[in-house]
């Protein structure tokens, strides 16, 4: 009886051990960190509050290292653009995208360019751009590299950026890309337009030296996404009420700080063309 006894006394203690496991997320790194900060540090408390559990933001430098925290559990949570979800959901089978910004199904990225360039607003790329330095955001960014690259190839006939344009760079995030196009240092950049919208609103743009000159045609972007063990440690139904957290997110200035108007449900299906685009380009292993 006493070995029965002690067997319980030992489980009841990794149960609770299992209850105190702190819960982990992360997000892409697309705009300056300080701001991300701010922003996931207030996820994570609501999180908290939402779920019972401790939770911890885990920021990360590059777009890389948020799929590769997901892949070795590093977190078990994160803020994925279209492309880095793909990625990490093939890495860990039985992941599931939970949630998406509600302007998130329909994304669309801008082409920015400097003023010296003399470009304006059109319908469609503009043929002068031909010979010009563009830079793009991370290479794995979804806004900010593949589906302008697509939108890109589409216009010109599959054409090679590296060889249409006089240089090509990545920033490594939305908001140097602005600042770099900003400064002169490249003729035009490509962003993910709600960052661009945040920061003329914010007054962070001297849009009297840089423009939006091209909008892409809409696509699904970001997403949470959460490793598919969730339920087996840190109890049944914990995935749903991740869900719900998300999808019951009402606070405006949380909102804002995305920036979206709320978080409707997402699914895996949903991001088949951003997958069929990569693999086009040769972005995915």
């Amino acid at each position: 009886m006493r070995h029965i006894t002690l067997a319980a006394a030992a489980l009841a203690l990794f149960a609770q051990g299992a209850a105190a496991e702190t819960f982990r997320f992360t997000a892409i790194p697309d705009e300056d960190q300080a701001r991300l900060v701010e922003r996931f540090g207030k996820v994570a408390d609501y999180l908290e509050e939402r779920l019972g559990v401790e939770v911890e933001y885990v920021p990360v430098k590059s777009y890389s290292a948020a799929v590769t925290a997901f892949r070795n559990d590093q977190v078990q949570l994160a803020w994925f653009g279209g492309l880095s979800g793909v990625q990490a959901r093939r890495l860990v089978p039985g992941s599931v995208a939970l949630a998406q910004g509600s302007e998130d199904d329909a994304f669309m990225s801008y082409f920015i360019a400097h003023h010296s360039t003399g470009l304006e607003q059109a319908d469609a790329l503009p043929d002068e751009i031909e010979g010009m330095s563009l830079t793009f955001g991370s290479r794995t960014s979804t806004s900010g590299r593949l589906m302008p690259e697509h939108f890109f190839r589409q216009r010109f006939d599959d054409a090679d950026p590296e060889a249409f344009f006089s240089r090509v760079g990545y920033s490594g995030d939305h908001s140097r890309t602005i600042a770099l196009v900003e400064a002169g240092t490249w003729d035009l950049g490509a962003v993910n337009y709600t960052v661009w919208e945040a920061a003329v609103a914010d007054g962070r743009v001297d849009t009297d030296r840089v423009e939006v000159i091209w909008a892409t045609p809409p696509y699904p972007d970001y997403n949470w996404t959460l490793r598919g063990d969730a339920d087996e440690r840190f109890g049944e139904g914990f995935t749903d009420r991740v869900q719900a957290a998300f999808l019951e997110m009402d606070d405006p200035e949380l909102l804002a700080s995305f920036p979206r108007e709320a978080f409707i449900p997402a699914d895996n299906a949903f991001y088949a063309p951003i997958e069929e685009v990569a693999e086009e380009l040769g972005l995915l292993r």
